[in-house]
């Protein structure tokens, strides 16, 4: 049983005399903050409503004296000591290292501000901090908010900086703030905060959905507006944040948004599934939870469409508990933000949402909570200080809910709408990013991911079982070279920081990008053009079960510098010795150390997996040691130095190629001994066509044949009159043909195949049957969306 002090998110303890800190600031500590108190009762549906904000924010069924939470609440009650004594009320600032009229920071330091007064108001709220009923704290946190109020964020204030701070950032500290300390608080404060948020967010602010009020930003707002609505008692408020929440809910087809095909953007050109994403559903999970059962309750049936992205949006991009740094934008550039914590943030969003969802829903995610939980690779989640308290608690109680613990997906899934996809063999996981003129290379902005420039050039990132979970948090991105992104084609030309403009300003010209899967394989594809260079190419990943068939053609550039395609750039950690071999023979591991493979047939790195070059490949290999800083990458980052070690195995087209190749198959996971046999089957997956004009290979023993045509033509047995994806899979007397049409056009595409077929035993609408028997002709109609379109038929 908890105890009383962790039961409780009713009762503070009050500190029974004045601190030293408060005299110094000359604080009046109101009459609630002076002795024992409980909060008193809820009166009426606002009272409720703003309790249960306040258990929302601070988290409920913890043991304080427990770990993780009696740490982490120790932490928070030091945090907060620290800021209650460095605060100093002057004018132009609250604190003296933070300046609130600097036109270039002004905005972001008064949201810093406010996060001070929240953890100070957090710290006199929770139990175990050490400062739990501190008056002097919470008379503090009332000086704070007046003094805010009166320096910078009030109604005669014009805004000025980032647009973010005035209407997301500070407003919600300040809100959530205000509701945990509202029995100290005068109703004359109350009233004073709540004409402010009515200045920077007024009902304009949702009253269309564009600009700045879309996606997770309108979720955002509608946050705001309902707290608003709360803490001052406002009805009307609070039924036109849950009526803005509604454009959130249904599918898009272009711009921000949930897509039909699991995709989510932001920014029109982003994928974003994490960070912004994980705003969204943060926001939706807790205006669900709040609202419901109220007379505001969320009844618009467009909010299924909310509780199905749990498993058609952010589960698939979720391995072991970490969300894939292919959809986090910006973000994987903050160095207090990476993957691992994004991901367990999320997981908690998704115990909350579950609160509200079906028994059916809620078992199927608690399962898959824990099955991330079971299978985390770093910190395990439940000790994970980085987590608040609130998140901490919705985890633990989610996995000792939970019926099972969900296995492991398979197979690959595909996300037309952002440019991605994801596969997953039975020991590894992999995310690909690719560029289109829907989706930009990536995104810089505010001083952040200065260096992303060709993360969205096919890099494909990958995670073995077991072992590299902290692959890309551990230092990665300050330190990897930023030009030798894994699975990437670049040239070597000099770019300069936030090259080609912020905000998803630089998307390259082409169309065909996307690819077909069939559920259990798929064919991906991308054109590529070089960011703010000539370099063109045809690259295509071809995911079948434990492995990865990477193809790359029409290489050509005339940038007067090297061309590489990258086979991998591979984080060994701080001191990673890691053996590696090409065909048998063991490369010492030497930083700085530099070879060539003029026909190398396979390599292994130990602990990570193997690479096959069919038919040989002149290969180069790497070790160094990398140091970067963080502050390099994202000017909010600090300018210590970080080092990694390296490997990084490549193909060298050399300076100005023409119309150059690659092949090599990515075998994640796999043992040197395994490496070795695989490079020796030669009829397990065959290459056979790696041209500009078609890419393509087939697996024999399991059946499949898969093909990217970047042109009208053919390749085994298939042939079509336009660009498309197929894969065909044969299995005794039947056989799957699956098509895509990643340009999407919408125009109708034949498509050939060399087989006897009986007959068509069932197809997709979009597709006609023109003739059977000694071979098959389709004609094709696929949709706008690149979504794979199938025909079953009985084999001749």
């Amino acid at each position: 049983m908890p105890s009383a002090q962790g039961r409780s998110r009713r009762t503070f303890l009050a500190a029974s005399t004045t601190g030293a800190a408060a005299v110094a600031l000359g604080l009046t500590l109101p009459a609630a903050a002076t002795a024992t108190a409980q909060l008193p009762a809820p009166t009426d549906e606002f009272d409720t409503l703003r309790l249960k904000w306040r258990d929302l924010t601070l988290g409920t069924g913890f043991e304080a004296t427990a770990e993780p939470y009696a740490t982490k609440l120790a932490a928070l009650g030091t945090s907060a000591r620290t800021a209650l004594a460095t605060m100093r009320p002057a004018t132009g600032s609250l604190w003296p290292d933070q300046p609130l009229k600097v036109p270039a920071t002004g905005s972001a330091n008064m949201s810093g501000s406010y996060g001070r007064l929240s953890t100070m108001a957090q710290a006199w709220a929770q139990p175990g901090t050490g400062s739990t009923g501190d008056p002097a704290l919470i008379a503090a946190v009332g000086t704070g908010l007046d003094h805010l109020y009166t320096e910078i964020y009030n109604e005669n204030t014009k805004a000025f900086g980032n647009w973010w701070d005035w209407q997301i950032g500070s407003s919600r500290l300040l809100l959530d703030t205000a509701v945990i300390a509202h029995d100290t608080l005068t109703t004359e404060q109350i009233g004073h905060y709540t004409a402010a948020i009515d200045h920077f967010v007024p009902d304009s602010a949702v009253a269309s959905y564009s600009g700045t009020s879309t996606g997770a930003n309108r979720t955002d707002l509608c946050r705001v507006l309902a707290t608003r609505g709360v803490l001052g008692r406002s009805a009307a408020k609070i039924a036109l944040a849950r009526d803005a929440l509604s454009p959130v809910f249904p599918y898009v087809t272009a711009g921000d948004g949930l897509y039909a095909d699991g995709s989510f953007v932001q920014h029109t050109w982003i994928a974003y599934t994490g960070s912004y994403g994980e705003v969204q559903i943060d926001g939706l999970a807790r205006l669900f939870a709040l609202l419901a059962g109220s007379t505001w309750a969320v009844t618009d049936p467009n909010r299924q469409i909310i509780l199905d992205s749990v498993e058609r949006s952010y589960a698939p991009l979720i391995h072991d508990g970490l969300m894939m740094d292919c959809v986090n934008g910006r973000a994987v550039s903050r160095q207090t933000t990476d993957d691992q914590l994004m991901g367990r943030t999320i997981m908690a969003h998704i115990a909350m949402l579950a609160l509200g969802a079906s028994p059916a829903e809620r078992d199927r995610w608690r399962a898959l909570i824990k099955g991330w939980t079971d299978r985390a690779q770093t910190v395990p989640v439940l000790a994970d200080q980085r987590l608040s308290v609130a998140n901490l608690a919705l985890l633990k109680a989610a996995v000792e809910a939970a019926p099972t613990a969900a296995p492991a997906p398979a197979g690959p899934r595909l996300f037309p709408a952002m440019d991605r996809a994801v596969h997953r063999g039975t020991r590894f996981a992999a995310s690909l990013s690719m560029a289109s003129e829907r989706i930009a290379y990536y995104e810089n902005g505010n001083g952040e991911n200065l260096r992303g420039w060709h993360t969205g050039s096919g890099m494909l990132a990958w995670w073995g079982d077991g072992f590299a979970g902290d692959q890309y948090s551990d230092g990665f991105w300050p330190t990897a070279d930023p030009y030798r992104m894994p699975a990437t084609t670049v040239s070597r030309k000099p770019l300069a920081d936030g090259e080609g403009g912020a905000w998803g300003a630089a998307r390259p010209a082409v169309k065909w990008v996307g690819g077909a899967s069939d559920g259990t394989y798929a064919a991906v594809g991308q054109h590529l053009k070089g960011l703010s260079s000539t370099l063109t190419a045809r690259k295509s990943w071809f995911f079948v079960g434990d492995e990865i068939v990477c193809l790359g053609a029409g290489i050509t550039a005339r940038d007067g510098v090297p061309v590489e395609s990258v086979v991998e750039h591979r984080n060994l950690g701080a001191s990673g010795t890691n053996g590696f071999t090409v065909d048998g023979r063991r490369i010492p591991p030497t930083p700085g150390r530099h070879d060539t493979f003029p026909r190398a047939h396979w390599a292994h790195l130990a602990s990570h997996g193997g690479y096959v070059f069919p038919g040989g490949g002149a290969v180069r290999a790497l070790r160094e040691e990398r140091t970067g800083t963080w502050k390099a990458i994202n000017t909010g980052g600090t300018a210590d130095p970080v080092t990694r070690r390296y490997l990084t195995l490549w193909f060298d087209h050399g300076t100005d190629p023409t119309d150059a190749s690659y092949a090599y198959v990515l075998l994640p996971g796999a043992r040197q001994q395994e490496t070795a046999a695989r490079a020796a089957d030669r009829d397990r997956v065959r290459v056979i066509a790696n041209s500009a004009s078609a890419q393509a290979i087939s697996a024999p023993r399991l059946g499949l044949l898969a093909a990217n045509f970047w042109t009208p033509g053919a390749a085994g047995g298939l042939a079509v009159d336009g660009p498309a994806s197929v894969l065909v899979r044969t299995a005794r007397r039947t056989a799957t043909l699956s098509l895509a049409a990643p340009e999407r056009t919408g125009a109708p595409i034949e498509l050939t195949w060399d087989r006897p077929v009986r007959s068509v035993a069932s197809r997709d609408p979009r597709v006609e049957v023109l003739t059977t028997g000694r071979s098959l002709r389709l004609r094709v109609t696929p949709d706008t969306f690149c979504g794979t379109v199938r025909t079953d038929v009985v084999l001749g």
